[in-house]
């Protein structure tokens, strides 16, 4: 900070005692939907509240404001927490698409009253410069980028919007994961 700021600010730099505010000073604290507004500064909730008034919503020009923005807001979010969790089974399906080699293992390992028994272990690979891992790559990023959103937007502690996320992902999950493959491997010891 330069010295004139401080000075501003009502500190004394070579002083270690409490800041006094400058009577000088043009801020004007403002309280709006609990939301503090100093010099510009905008203090977040840290409490689950319920309001659609003066609520940030990501980026700084978005605020919704009326209960129809958070109508609006309410429907894209479960949107996209649906669209995340359809992405991450498409992911998947994908994966199991292109894999291109398989290649088989058998170990022996000690079984019951001195027996040996034969353990087969199934390894899975891909080529990494093949489209197929570039395109899975992509969608990773995709996703990455998405899952933060979803995070950030169940950060603003906002009630409505806690529960498009929780919705859209519940409800996403129940549309998309019914047709995940549930491959049981016999020889899979750890459960």
């Amino acid at each position: 900070m330069s010295n004139h700021h401080m000075a501003h600010m009502g500190h004394d730099m070579n002083s270690s005692t409490t800041p006094t505010p400058d009577p000088h000073a043009h801020h004007h604290a403002m309280t709006t939907a609990g939301h503090i507004h100093d010099g510009g500064m905008m203090m977040m909730h840290m409490t689950f509240y319920f309001s659609y008034n003066n609520v940030p919503l990501l980026f700084s020009g978005l605020v919704i404001n009326t209960a129809g923005e958070m109508a609006g807001r309410f429907v894209a979010i479960f949107l996209l927490a649906m669209f995340y969790e359809g992405l991450k089974i498409a992911r998947e399906s994908l994966l199991r698409k292109s894999q291109v080699s398989i290649r088989y293992n058998s170990m022996p390992v000690p079984g019951p009253n001195g027996t040996v028994l034969m353990e087969t272990h199934k390894t899975v690979g891909q080529q990494m410069l093949s489209f197929p891992h570039l395109f899975q790559t992509a969608l990773d990023i995709v996703q990455v980028v998405v899952s933060y959103f979803l995070m950030l937007i169940f950060m603003t502690y906002n009630g409505y919007l806690c529960i498009a996320v929780a919705a859209g992902a519940g409800t996403g999950y129940f549309l998309f994961s019914w047709k995940k493959a549930v491959v049981v491997d016999i020889t899979e010891h750890c459960h």
